[in-house]
């Protein structure tokens, strides 16, 4: 790898967190209705290859490195039901280390 692509890899990505929701068919006052995404793993790909995978931590917490440019998300397990992982589709600024969150929708209603 060359310094300078090293140097844009080591700059370039996304940190944030994941969370799933809503985990309950009935969302009260003053309780929250989503969780962490604790071990969910995110796959980032362009032009139809993997470029990164990331897991969600404590927390729901995750941390990618990424080339600028464009990438679908996906999970590793598609939900039975429910809307998905949002967003599906990210960029990548160059120079921007910056913070993106992803949600679950569980489709619980």
């Amino acid at each position: 790898m060359s310094l300078l692509l090293g140097l844009v890899l080591a700059t370039t990505g996304f940190h944030g967190v994941v969370i799933r929701g809503p985990t309950s068919p009935v969302c009260r006052e003053g309780q929250s209705c989503t969780e962490p995404a604790v071990g969910t793993v995110l796959v980032f790909s362009r032009s139809g290859r993997v470029a990164g995978r990331a897991r969600a931590g404590a927390g729901g917490r995750y941390v990618i490195r990424l080339a600028p440019g464009y990438y679908t998300v996906r999970t590793t397990v598609a939900p039975a039901i429910g809307r998905g992982l949002r967003p599906r589709r990210v960029h990548v600024a160059r120079g921007v280390y910056g913070r993106l969150d992803f949600s679950i929708d569980t489709g619980i209603r």
